[in-house]
């Protein structure tokens, strides 16, 4: 067993009782953190490697709950559209070229853009997950993984059902337990009803989750009622997909009603600031889904619609937002934002033993550089973390008590590399 300790970092624990450990120590021993709290010289004792934390501060690693990995290969290319058109007249047709290369590539380059920025849990969904899941794997990230399916043509259908419930059932608890699945109708405008409830059918017989995009625009709503009779919610409740844990992403057009009704059924909520407002798709209602006791966590999207991976920004923006429509300055304060990218982010997508600095939990942790400019004075580090920290401050991120990345140097992949592949396959795609 390998003990490592952390000495004379500040730590910030998410824990309600003592939230932030002044000029303290972290123990984690291989995987697992074993102490966490004020300095003691016996914690020395048999320590395999002892980390000067002075200068730094620590955290739960961030959790993205909501991407398409693979998507960063179009970055930037079809911006300042609205959803439907940017989907349907310019993703959709790209992304019908990927090979499984260009999925590596993509997937690839949104692993190291996230673990550079803090980010050590993830959602992904996608086609070609095989692939996705080996990238995360050899990457040492943790990832919550699902194939999306959008249900036309029909006569594919059967054969993407069949390919989401194979990888599903192939990749949960793989990588050492980092990598779990998920069922992942696309959405209730992409999958018929008679679709979505075989991938319910499908959740139950293998006791997985569901993921899902839902009510992220108006007009998806309103094309719900005009199709089925009924807006997002009580479609998909009609649908049994509230029978099974579940994460929907964006839940931007709720009604009180409809936030009720998600609070019933425990389902949580990807918010995802930066993608919305890009997209001009709306600001979701978190104070009342918070009111409500409905769990919402903070993603990404794509780095196509965002257009980067870096969580401090949604952090930052989750807060900044709320504060704006609500009028109310003391709305979303600093801490609870910064626990909905990191403990009910995990809690969101069912890791219950990451997210938190406590003992028995995963050392999966992050060390930021707090000796510089925008950290000073070093008054309230939470406040700092939120309104004035970035991904780039990020220089070591530890998953399963293993470095991905020290003082800013990745150990587990080949940026460079990743970056040419990256390009090489745009290049190919956009006919360079």
């Amino acid at each position: 067993m390998t003990k490592t300790v952390i000495w004379g970092g500040t730590f910030v624990t998410m824990d309600e009782e003592r939230p932030v450990v002044h000029n303290g120590a972290m123990v984690f021993e291989d995987d697992t953190i074993t102490y966490i709290g004020d300095k003691q010289e016996t914690l020395k004792e048999q320590a395999d490697e002892i980390i000067d934390g002075h200068n730094h501060c620590y955290l739960p690693g961030l959790v993205n709950t909501h991407g398409h990995a693979a998507m960063s290969l179009l970055r930037g290319y079809a911006d300042d559209l609205n959803l439907q058109v940017w989907l349907e007249q310019k993703m959709w047709p790209m992304e019908g070229q990927f090979t499984e290369e260009d999925v590596r590539n993509g997937a690839l380059l949104s692993i190291v853009e996230m673990i550079r920025s803090g980010t050590t849990s993830f959602v992904d969904m996608y086609d070609k997950m095989e692939i996705v899941a080996a990238a995360v794997e050899g990457s040492g990230m943790r990832g919550v993984l699902a194939r999306g399916v959008i249900g036309f043509p029909a006569e594919q259908q059967a054969t993407k059902l069949q390919d989401a419930k194979a990888f599903a059932k192939d990749w949960n608890g793989a990588a050492n337990g980092r990598i779990t699945t998920m069922m992942s109708p696309h959405s209730p405008y992409t999958c018929p009803p008679d679709y979505i409830e075989k991938f319910v059918q499908a959740a139950h017989d293998l006791d997985l989750p569901i993921h899902t995009h839902m009510s992220e625009t108006r007009k998806e709503v309103d094309l719900n009622v005009e199709l089925y009779g009924a807006r997002p919610v009580e479609h998909l409740r009609k649908l049994g997909v509230f029978s099974r844990p579940c994460l929907v992403a964006h839940g931007v057009h709720l009604t009180d009603e409809e936030i009720a009704v998600l609070a019933e059924y425990r389902v949580n909520v990807s918010h995802n600031p930066g993608s919305n407002l890009k997209l001009a798709s709306g600001i979701a209602r978190v104070i009342d889904l918070h009111r409500a006791g409905v769990k919402v966590s903070l993603g990404t999207d794509s780095s196509a619609s965002n257009n980067n991976l870096d969580m401090f920004e949604e952090i930052r923006l989750a807060a900044l937002l709320q504060k704006g429509i609500s009028g109310d300055p003391t709305a979303i304060p600093a801490m609870q934002a910064l626990r909905m990218g990191t403990i009910i982010g995990a809690e969101s997508i069912w890791l219950n033993n990451v997210g938190r600095l406590a003992v028995g939990f995963k050392a999966d942790f992050i060390g930021i550089d707090i000796d510089q400019p925008h950290f000073y004075p070093h008054t309230d580090l939470v406040s700092h973390l939120v309104y004035s920290a970035a991904g780039q401050d990020v220089v070591d991120v530890i998953v399963d008590g293993q470095f991905l990345m020290r003082k800013r140097e990745l150990l587990t992949l080949d940026m460079e590399r990743i970056q040419y592949d990256a390009q090489r396959s745009f290049n190919r795609l956009n006919g360079a």
